[in-house]
Order: C-alpha cells, then structure tokens, then sequence
C-alpha cells in the first residue's frame, strides 16, 4: 500500500472538492481513503506531500514518439507543414525497431516526468524495412516504465506517386492496414476500464489515405468498439486540398466516410468554421488541441473557448516531438490557456480549465471513466509538484493555478500510475535516464546521417 502523507494542496477535480493536510491512502491500483491522519501501517510505503500539489494524472490526446529522435532539425525549424513533413519523411523512412524502442521511452519518460499518467501515440508510419511488431515494441516501453498506455494505430496509403507527401517506402496498402489494424486490436486491446492497454485506430490525415481507407477503418474500430482518430483541419493547405480533390471541406468528408461521432477525435481543428462546430457539438466529437505545434508550425489557434461554450469535448496534446519540440505535458496546459488568451482575451481560459481539458477532457477522449478524479475508488493515477521552491514563492493563494503562472521547471516530484510510483524525486523509476539519454542521441545521429 502506499500513503501521501499531509498533502499540502489536493486538487480532486470532484466537483469543488480540494483538501489541505489530508492524506491519500492507495491500494493496489486505486484510491482507498483520503482522510486527516490516516493510521502508518508497516507495509505502508509513505510519499512526503506537505510541500506538494496533488492533482490526478494529465493525459496526453496526440503525439508522435518517433519524432523525439528529429527534434529541432535547422533545416525545418521554420518550416510550414507540408515542407516540413516532405524533409522528414527522408529521415523517418529509416526507422528501425531500436528506433522506435528508445524513442518511446524518451517521449513517455518526458510526459511522465511532467506528470502525465495516460497517453496515447499515432504513428502512422511503417517502413518496408520493418520487420519487428512496432506496436508490441511500444507496449513493452510503456511496461518497462509503468505508463498506461492507448495508442493509435496509424496508417497511410497515398504516396507521392498517388498525389500524397510520403516516399513509397512508408505506406502501406489498404489491405495491409486492415489486417494489421484487427491484429492489434485482437491481440492488444483491453477495454476494461483500468486497462493498461486500449487500442486506438488512426488513419493518419485526409491527404494520405483513401476515402475508402477512412471507412473501412471506421467500420472496424465500431466493429471491435475501439475508438477512431486523424489528423483534421489543421491548415489552410488540407482545407484546399480536400476541396480540390473532393470538392467538400475536411469535416464534410468525415460525415460522408463515417469517421465523425463521439468514438471519434481529431487533432487540431484549427479551420473549422461555425457551422462545422455546431457538426461537431451535435455528433459529440473530441478535439485534442496542440497549442504548441499550433505556434511552432505558425497554423493558427483553435477555437477552444467557442467549443467549451458549444459542449464539445477537448483534450490537449504534446504532438511532435518535432513540431514542438517536447513532450512537456504541464508545459503544454500552460501554452493552451495562454494561447486562447491571445485570440480571446485575458479571461478566455482560466487555469482550472486549462487543467479540466487536461484532466477531464482527455480521459474521456480515451474512454476511461474512474480515472482523472482524486475520489475513492478511482484509478489512482496521480501527478505531485512540490511548490516549495523560489519559483513560487508568493505564489500559493492558489496552489493549482501556481503551477501554469509560476515556476521555471514543469518537473513533478512524484507521478503514480495505476498505484505505483513510477517518477520518483523527479526521476524515473523503470529505466536509468543516462541510457535513454544515450541511446536516443546515438540513434538519433545515426538517423541524421543516412538522410
């Protein structure tokens, strides 16, 4: 069993509920007790919160774990995206099974190390090199760190001989995807609500595969209950292209696939227009907004605050590595309610809000319903930040909201997932930093210097 000790701040994210100098009794994977004074028991294993924050886990709705090994590329630091996909996809054509290992450790060691529980990953690239299971590559990174895990099995069908962006070597054929979406989901996919493992399916964007690759996916995932995702309106150049090739705007082209609904998210939704947000709020679709890819890649800000007013549920994203280029989940809640201050003015999102899509948002995105509360009998799935410190000195009339206006570093102290401490006194639990640290940049520089 494991015991937080005097929480200096409780944030529960059940209704109104916070406690200051409570204790939070967990037990096996969920939150037994959370009462004043909770008796030591010896085979307690005690966590000091008097200087800390307590908030349930943040989840991460959109990432690309490969791209931890190209971050901060010169050549494409000032790219839009189109130019900065076609020069990446030289790189990524030469992902390897090591590649992909270490690369997913470096992404979750960073979402967790910021106090990230639950994440997901689109990686819609496989190159014709590949020969190992790229998705049991990822499960067993996520089990070695203890991250709960749902990720998105990508796809891509249109190469640059079919009118799309990637070489030939990447995609794959309708057929292929098919096979290997229902092998996944039969060989991975658990739908119990602590899963540690949850299939996602995930054809990567509207100008890389069919119109009959989206459908046919989406008849699949309904088939096996497994939730959808895709990239969608996150520039003006997909508006153009879809409307050139299609003659109907992204979000048209959703509603004549199937590929719209509340098993369905899609990243970004920067371009949509008002009656499209009416669409979305109707058919109960998520949003996992990327405010800072958005910013990165200069494609705009969504309108986050009309969807809040308009019911439509959102979660926030890392996205990247490479068009961010982090994995800072914490620092990425802060980017979201400042961003949408810039389009809406300084009351547009407060920080619980911020926090509420995060938190709230993302759980929901993913399916899971006792996780993203502090509430007994939840999963106990727990970020703690230690305010103690210079940077929010002065800070503390409101401990949760310190942590996006204040500090120099977005590090937790602990982060629990599932009952088990998996950061601990800022480090990782499962594996030694130093290796992943030198494995990553090794890979890496080999990665540079085939392209």
């Amino acid at each position: 069993m494991l015991l937080l000790k005097n929480c200096f701040h409780i944030e529960t994210f059940d209704n109104e509920k916070m406690y200051s100098g409570y204790d939070i009794l967990i037990e096996s994977n969920k939150i037994k007790k959370i009462e004043k004074n909770i008796s030591l028991q010896e085979n307690h294993k005690i966590l000091d919160c008097s200087k800390c924050v307590v908030i349930p886990g943040l989840v991460n709705t959109h990432h690309h774990f490969y791209q931890t090994l190209t971050r901060n590329l010169p050549a494409v630091q000032n790219a839009k995206l189109f130019d900065w996909l076609i020069y990446l996809y030289e790189i990524w054509k030469n992902l390897d099974e090591e590649a992909v290992y270490y690369s997913s450790l470096i992404a979750m060691g960073e979402l967790l190390k910021t106090g990230c529980t639950l994440t997901t990953d689109h990686h819609y690239l496989y190159p014709n090199t590949f020969s190992g299971d790229l998705m049991g590559i990822q499960f067993s990174a996520a089990e070695k760190l203890g991250m709960r895990f749902s990720p998105a099995r990508g796809s891509m069908s249109l190469s640059k001989k079919n009118g799309g962006l990637p070489p030939d070597s990447v995609v794959q054929t309708e057929k292929k995807i098919l096979e290997d979406s229902l092998r996944v989901i039969q060989q991975y996919h658990d739908a119990s609500d602590d899963s540690m493992k949850k299939i996602v399916l995930a054809p990567c964007s509207p100008f890389s595969v069919t119109k009959e690759n989206m459908r046919d996916t989406a008849r699949l995932a309904r088939e096996y209950k497994v939730r959808l995702h895709t990239h969608l309106a996150e520039t003006k150049d997909e508006d153009d292209y879809c409307v050139s090739l299609y003659g109907k705007r992204p979000l048209a082209l959703m509603e004549e696939v199937e590929f719209i609904g509340e098993d369905v998210f899609y990243a970004h939704g920067i371009f949509f227009k008002d009656a499209e947000l009416k669409t979305l709020s109707e058919t109960k679709t998520s949003i996992a907004h990327c405010p800072s890819s958005n910013m990165r890649l200069g494609s705009g800000i969504c309108r986050v605050k009309e969807m809040i007013e308009q019911k439509i549920n959102v979660g926030i994203g890392v996205d990247g590595s490479a068009s961010n280029d982090s994995s800072d989940m914490l620092g990425e809640v802060r980017n979201a309610m400042l961003l949408q201050r810039v389009k809406y003015g300084a009351n547009a999102l407060t920080a619980k809000q911020a926090f509420q899509l995060s938190i709230e948002g993302g759980a929901k995105i993913l399916g899971y319903t006792t996780t993203g509360k502090i509430k007994e009998d939840y999963l106990a799935d727990l970020a703690i930040f230690n305010i103690h410190k210079l940077e929010y000195t002065g800070s503390l009339s409101d401990p949760l909201a310190a942590l996006l206006f204040s500090g120099i570093s977005h590090q937790a102290e602990f982060t629990i997932v599932n009952g088990k401490v998996v950061v601990e006194n800022g480090k990782l639990v499962g594996e030694e930093e130093e290796l992943i640290i030198r494995k990553g940049n090794e890979i890496a520089k080999k990665l540079y210097e085939i392209k």
